[in-house]
């Protein structure tokens, strides 16, 4: 299988680990994952300050590493919302539910430029332990760490 998920990952926090995971797990071990990482001109858009490119693909390289995956994988630029994954073959698109529309108009214009369809595989947000949803700008605003504990 070849799965595609794209993001910042900044900071890399347990609801983006996930989404990597799950990308790895659908991969399976001969398959390949395809992340697109948001360049730094498209993740100057963010209301939160973002490491650089380079430390966001050390970042990542680290954790699937740390985790021994053995899909091929390959991080590539993404400068908009949709990044290679309208021109190119693959099988699932992995996305939190935040981004479960952008994968539904991925579809759709896959569709009208003669491509096909892929699955969409969205996966449900990460709760921090006030139940709220893990997210960078808390993490950013002090509020909670990576992994979704209470800092204030």
């Amino acid at each position: 299988m070849k799965v595609m998920v794209g993001g910042t990952f900044d900071p890399l926090h347990a609801g983006h680990r996930k989404l990597l995971s799950r990308s790895f797990e659908l991969a399976g071990p001969d398959g390949e994952v395809v992340i697109g990482l948001t360049t730094d001109e498209f993740a100057g858009a963010k209301v939160h300050p973002v490491r650089t490119y380079e430390k966001r693909l050390e970042n990542i390289t680290s954790f699937i590493r740390e985790h021994g995956y053995t899909a091929t994988w390959k991080v590539e630029p993404l400068t908009d919302r949709y990044g290679s994954a309208l021109g190119t073959d693959f099988d699932i698109l992995v996305v939190s539910e935040e981004t479960f529309p952008v994968a539904v108009e991925i579809n759709e214009l896959r569709r009208e430029r003669g491509r096909r369809k892929v699955d969409l595989h969205e996966i449900s947000c990460v709760l921090a332990e006030d139940g709220r949803r893990i997210s960078s700008t808390r993490i950013c605003r002090g509020e909670i760490d990576r992994h979704g504990r209470l800092i204030r």
